[in-house]
């Protein structure tokens, strides 16, 4: 006789408890609310410190490649200008990585860390920074803001005698990093959104960690945005001058998205193969190397300059200002010049991201925005879908994160209008570069300070 089956929707354990239960039961716990206020408190010691560092690496930039060459008589850096510069940062970055604790932070060719720095690594991680991106290093900001941010989030959770469970430690360090974040990119979502893909955590747990980083990362934009106003100081603004309305996207718009895609993700791929082949060179003999690294990315400046007559800034630098400059005048590149910039930061992109310290993000944006430019005659395209598509191809190829890409382009576009063709790109790009071969770091290359945090996803 046949035995009756099972019923499927009888559970095999007592009832288990739903998300918002679990939710609900963090929410009321103590140790939750009190973590949750102090890192609100947070947002500002970390927002004070973000804004310092950001305008203090400005001023110097500004001084070191406009002040001190129109002092000497030039109206712009003369084409040699990035060697002594970038011979400095060399040994300096160099000097730190082999004395000082935490090797002035990890790596950029291991890719995006949400992690902090211990207190100890932290001198290291401002010293390199200092010493290599306003000395012509094709690196941006965001990282060793990142690293400070995370890393005050542990001093102060320390000053407070905070219990440092593993816990603790990755609800701070988020906490600051996010903030620190929120100040470069002036947006408290791109930091929720960049942590959400950086940490890769999901449940109730992932709103445990991000209820506490939106809160300080939204704190600690309000600190940034009004000591701006108060001092009159500037650290950088990310939203394009577009000349001319926001134009409606159309198929060729889509058509020309998806080829762009697909060749920056072919273009940035041995870029960043290189880069990780480089930084695992690079640990064997730190100093040197570093040295190496350095002066072959200001060879690649000072071809640049030499081969265009335009300055050689434009490739020695993270290219945070000269993005604006090209979305503003796009028709002041000719067709020479973009092909030169493309060349040349690209290969110094990679000399960078393998031997000195600096974020990966902001060279990433400028390559994707100077490809949309060279692309925009073709038929029915156009410069804004260009660096729109562009820039989601190139941030996505390079972090590995296609919704901070897309989040990261309608900022600084100032407009979801081009959105879809972001979308596509980004979404493109990812699945190219994902479908390549990688080559990873030696594992001594990759290891970073005491982190506070999980680490990206490999690029």
């Amino acid at each position: 006789m046949t035995q009756p089956r099972a019923r499927s929707d009888q559970p095999d354990s007592g009832p288990q408890p739903q998300a918002a239960d679990v939710l609900r039961k963090i929410l009321r716990s103590p140790g939750y609310l009190k973590a949750l206020a102090f890192c609100a408190l947070v947002g500002i010691p970390v927002s004070l410190a973000s804004f310092w560092l950001l305008v203090t690496l400005r001023e110097l930039q500004h001084t070191l490649w406009e002040d001190l060459p129109q002092a000497a008589g030039w109206d712009t850096a003369p084409w040699w200008w990035p060697l002594p510069l970038l011979l400095v940062a060399g040994v300096g970055v160099g000097l730190v990585v082999t004395h000082l604790p935490g090797g002035g932070g990890h790596i950029p060719a291991a890719g995006m860390q949400m992690g902090g720095s211990s207190s100890a690594a932290l001198p290291g991680v401002l010293l390199a920074a200092l010493l290599a991106l306003p000395f012509g290093a094709v690196l941006g900001p965001e990282a060793p803001l990142i690293a400070l941010g995370g890393g005050l989030a542990l001093v102060f959770r320390d000053l407070a005698q905070m219990p440092a469970t593993p816990q603790s430690t990755a609800l701070l360090g988020a906490a600051g990093a996010a903030a620190a974040v929120s100040a470069i990119f002036g947006n408290p979502l791109v930091a929720a959104v960049l942590l959400i893909e950086v940490a890769g955590v999901g449940g109730p747990q992932l709103f445990a960690v991000m209820l506490p980083a939106l809160l300080s990362s939204g704190i600690g934009s309000l600190v940034f945005t009004g000591l701006g106003r108060w001092t009159g100081l500037s650290a950088g603004d990310l939203t394009l001058n577009l000349t001319g309305p926001i134009p409606r996207l159309d198929a060729a718009d889509v058509l020309w998205a998806l080829v762009i895609a697909v060749a920056l993700a072919l273009f940035l791929h041995p870029v960043q193969a290189g880069a990780r082949l480089l930084a695992s060179y690079v640990a064997g003999r730190p100093l040197v190397r570093t040295v190496q690294g350095a002066l072959g990315a200001a060879v690649c400046a000072a071809l640049y300059a030499l081969a265009t007559g335009r300055s050689p800034a434009e490739v020695a630098s993270s290219g945070q200002a000269t993005i604006g400059e090209l979305a503003s005048d796009p028709h002041s590149w000719s067709v020479g010049a973009l092909i030169a910039v493309l060349l040349f930061k690209g290969i110094g992109y990679g000399l960078c991201l393998g031997s000195l310290r600096g974020g990966p993000i902001f060279p990433a944006l400028f390559l994707g925005a100077a490809a949309g430019v060279l692309l925009a005659p073709l038929p029915g395209f156009g410069v804004v879908p260009g660096m729109a598509a562009g820039m989601a191809a190139a941030a996505a190829a390079t972090l590995r994160l296609p919704v901070s890409s897309v989040v990261l382009v309608v900022l600084l576009l100032g407009s979801a209008a081009m959105m879809p063709v972001a979308i596509l790109a980004a979404v493109v790009a990812f699945v190219v570069t994902g479908l390549l071969p990688a080559r990873p770091i030696k594992p001594e290359a990759a290891a970073e300070p005491a982190a506070a945090g999980p680490p990206a996803p490999a690029p």
